[in-house]
């Protein structure tokens, strides 16, 4: 199973984004994925980890959620 998991910034509000995220992920693959987890953090930090891999940093690239969740959708494949 895939495990996700969304670490982000708490002192730069940036929960409701994760929680959206989160739940966008949970709509498209539901029980294809084994969790899909909130990570605290601080320091301005927004990133996306599927099984270990980083796939999305706030840093480093564009928000979108359609493109995260289907980055999410090649670990879920795989694993099918």
């Amino acid at each position: 199973m895939t495990a996700v998991e969304i670490e982000y910034c708490v002192p730069c509000g940036h929960r409701e984004r994760a929680q959206e995220l989160q739940g966008a992920i949970l709509e498209e693959y539901g029980l294809k994925v084994d969790r899909v987890a909130l990570v605290t953090g601080d320091g301005g930090v927004f990133e996306v980890r599927v099984d270990g891999d980083e796939i999305f940093d706030i840093d480093e690239d564009e928000y979108n959620v359609d493109a995260i969740v289907e980055g999410v959708g090649g670990y879920v494949e795989a694993a099918a």
